[in-house]
C-alpha cells in the first residue's frame, strides 16, 4: 500500500464518527471532480476507505441522492445535489474568494478537517523514500488561492502550479509536510514521515562515510605504490648504501608494508615516528629518487 493511502485511511478513520466531519465533507464536496452533464460530484478511487468516508457524509450531510458504482480496480461515489444545494456552490466560491475568513469561520471552523477532505478528494503524495512532494489538485484558481493562503496563515509554506486547466497547490519541504499531516489529524503518518527521514540521513551519512573511506584507501594505496616504486628505483640504481641509515630503515618498513598507513609505518620504525615525520622521510625519499633519475637520464 502506498503512503497516500495510509495518510488517507487513517484520516477516513478519524473522520468517519467526528464532529469536524462537516468541515472533511466540505473539503471533499469542493475539491472533487464535478460534471454539469451529469449534475453530480464523484469521487472515484480504489481505496475502500475513502468511498465509504464520502457516501457515509453525503447521506449525513447531502439531501440528494448518493449513488456508489463498484469497479474491477475502483469504486466511484457520486453524488447528485438537489438543485438548491447545487445552486449555493457558487455562492460559497465567491464567499471564499472575497473573504476567506468568515468562509472558515462560518462555514468550516476546522481548517485541518476541511484539508483533510481536500486530501481525501484530490491529493496524493510520493513515496518518502524517494523524494518529499504533497500535492492537492483543484478545480479552479479560486479553491486553488483560498488553500494556498489557509496554509501560509498555518505556517506551512505552500506553492501554486498551473497543470492544464487545473491548478496543484503543493508541499515540498519534508518539515511543511509533517505539519500539514498534523494539522490534517494524521498525526501517526506524521511520525512514520519523520522515522523515515531520520532513517534516510542515517544511511546517507553512513554512505557519505563510507565513500570518503573508500576514496581515502584508494588515495593511499596509489601513494604507497609511487612511494614502492621510487625506493625499488633507488636500491636497483644506486643500494641501500647510498641512503642514510634513518632513510634506509624507512625504505625497508615501507617495502615491506605497502597496505599500511603512514601513522603505523611510524610505530614500526627503530626510532618511532609520527605520522607527519613518517610523510617527510618518504617525501625525502621520493626526491633522491627524482634526482637519480634527472642524473641517469630516465624518466621510469
Amino acid at each position: 500500500m502506498s503512503f497516500s493511502n495510509d495518510i488517507k485511511n487513517e484520516l477516513c478513520q478519524r473522520y468517519l464518527e467526528n464532529s469536524s466531519s462537516y468541515s472533511c465533507f466540505a473539503g471533499i464536496m469542493l475539491f472533487v471532480k464535478y460534471s454539469e452533464s451529469r449534475g453530480s460530484f464523484s469521487l472515484c478511487t480504489s481505496n475502500r476507505e475513502c468511498t465509504e468516508l464520502f457516501s457515509s457524509l453525503c447521506r449525513r450531510y447531502g439531501k440528494g441522492d448518493t449513488i456508489l458504482t463498484p469497479n474491477k480496480e475502483s469504486s466511484t461515489v457520486s453524488f447528485f445535489p438537489t438543485d438548491e444545494e447545487r445552486s449555493m456552490i457558487p455562492a460559497l466560491k465567491t464567499e471564499l474568494k472575497e473573504n476567506r475568513e468568515s468562509f472558515f469561520e462560518r462555514r468550516v471552523p476546522d481548517a485541518g478537517a476541511f484539508c483533510a477532505g481536500a486530501f481525501i478528494g484530490a491529493g496524493s503524495i510520493s513515496d518518502p523514500e524517494k523524494d518529499y512532494h504533497l500535492e492537492i489538485t483543484t478545480p479552479d484558481n479560486v479553491l486553488a488561492e483560498a488553500l494556498r493562503g489557509m496554509l501560509n496563515e498555518n505556517d506551512i509554506p505552500a506553492g501554486l502550479a498551473q497543470r492544464g486547466k487545473r491548478s496543484v497547490v503543493y508541499v515540498k519541504s519534508s518539515e511543511a509536510i509533517e505539519d500539514l499531516l498534523t494539522l490534517m489529524g494524521a498525526t501517526r503518518s506524521s511520525i512514520d514521515l519523520m522515522n523515515t527521514k531520520i532513517l534516510k540521513d542515517v544511511r546517507n551519512k553512513a554512505n557519505r562515510i563510507a565513500n570518503c573511506d573508500n576514496a581515502n584507501i584508494e588515495r593511499t594505496l596509489k601513494a604507497s605504490e609511487r612511494q614502492i616504486e621510487d625506493i625499488r628505483y633507488i636500491v636497483d640504481t644506486e643500494g641501500f648504501d647510498s641512503l642514510s641509515p634513518e632513510l634506509r630503515d624507512m625504505a625497508m618498513v615501507r617495502l615491506e608494508n605497502p597496505d599500511v598507513s603512514l601513522s603505523e609505518l611510524g610505530t614500526m620504525l627503530e626510532k618511532t615516528l609520527g605520522r607527519s615525520g613518517v610523510n617527510h622521510r618518504l617525501r625525502r625519499l621520493s626526491e633522491i629518487a627524482a634526482e637519480m633519475r634527472e642524473r641517469h637520464g630516465t624518466n621510469i
